[in-house]
C-alpha cells in the first residue's frame, strides 16, 4: 500500500472551549476533516470533561462540533498510517484512549449534552451516543429525510453486498452480544476485536480496505476470505478471545465505583 498523506492546512487549536461558570462547551474543531478524532483531540477532550466533572461550579457540559459534521468518527488514516510506518501496537493503543473517553462520557456524573449536527459515524457515533442528553438538529435530520427511507435501505444492502465477509459476521455477533451486555463489557468486547483486526490475526481486510477507499481509492477490495460462506464460526469466535502476544495488553478501564450499571448502546 503506498501511503500518500495530505496535510492540508488545519486548525491549530482542534479542540475548544467555551461557556460559563456554570456551563461548558467542548468543540470539536476540526471541519475540513469533519472533525474525525486524532489522538490529541481525544487525549484533549478527555483532560476537558475531567477538569468540569470535578469542578463543583460546573453544572452542564456541551458536546459540539464546527463544521459540517459532528464528527465523522476515528481518523483512520492517520490509524493506517501508524501502524503500517510504525508498529501495529500504536493504533490499539490510539483505540484504547478512544474506549476510555466513551467509557467516560457513558458514566459521567453531571449533564452531558451531545448536540449532533450533520454527519456522526464511528468514534463520533460512540462519543455522542452514550452521553445524557442526545439533540439531532434539524440539518442532520433532513439529510435523512432527503435521502429517503427506501433509497437509505437500497443504499444499505449495496454497501453490505461489497463489505468485507468476515467483518460482516464480527459486526453481527458482536451486536448480537451487545444487547445483554453493559457498557463495560461491550467496550472490552469491542477492543479485543479492533486489536485483533488491527495486528491482522486472522484477515488483512481492514487494512485491505482503506486501501481501496482511502489511499488508491480503486474501490476494488480483495476480501479474504472472499464469501460469507467461507468465513467459519472459529474464524469470527477468534475476534473475541485476549491475543495471545506478549506485546498486547487487556484494557484497563479507569475504576468508577459510584457510578450506575448503563446498557450497551454501542
Amino acid at each position: 500500500m503506498a501511503l500518500s498523506l495530505n496535510f492540508s492546512k488545519e486548525p491549530l487549536n482542534q479542540i475548544l472551549t467555551a461557556g460559563n461558570s456554570s456551563v461548558k462547551l467542548v468543540i470539536l474543531n476540526r471541519p475540513p476533516k469533519l472533525n474525525s478524532l486524532n489522538h490529541e483531540m481525544i487525549s484533549l477532550i478527555l483532560k476537558n470533561l475531567k477538569v468540569y466533572e470535578s469542578d463543583s461550579s460546573v453544572k452542564l457540559v456541551i458536546l459540539k462540533g464546527n463544521g459540517k459534521g459532528f464528527c465523522a468518527g476515528g481518523d483512520v488514516v492517520s490509524v493506517v498510517s501508524s501502524s503500517l510506518t510504525g508498529h501495529w501496537t500504536y493504533p490499539v493503543k490510539f483505540y484504547e484512549k478512544q474506549l476510555i473517553l466513551d467509557h467516560l462520557t457513558a458514566t459521567y456524573k453531571k449533564p452531558l449534552v451531545s448536540l449532533i449536527n450533520g454527519m456522526v459515524m464511528g468514534g463520533g457515533a460512540g462519543l455522542s451516543m452514550n452521553s445524557t442528553f442526545r439533540i439531532v438538529t434539524e440539518k442532520a435530520e433532513n439529510e435523512i429525510e432527503n435521502g429517503g427511507e427506501e433509497k437509505w435501505i437500497t443504499n444499505a444492502l449495496s454497501s453490505m453486498h461489497s463489505s468485507s465477509p468476515i467483518s460482516l459476521k464480527i459486526f453481527l455477533k458482536s451486536i448480537r452480544k451487545g444487547r445483554i451486555q453493559n457498557i463495560e463489557q461491550c467496550l472490552y468486547r469491542d477492543y479485543k476485536i479492533a486489536s485483533h483486526i488491527l495486528r491482522r490475526t486472522l484477515s488483512n481486510d481492514f487494512y485491505e480496505g482503506s486501501r481501496a477507499k482511502l489511499f488508491d481509492k480503486d474501490n476494488k477490495p480483495k476480501w479474504k476470505p472472499s464469501k460469507l460462506e467461507l468465513v467459519s464460526e472459529e474464524m469470527v469466535n477468534q475476534h473475541f478471545r485476549n491475543m495471545n502476544d506478549d506485546e498486547w495488553e487487556p484494557l484497563q478501564l479507569p475504576q468508577r465505583s459510584d457510578s450506575p450499571i448503563i446498557p450497551c448502546r454501542l
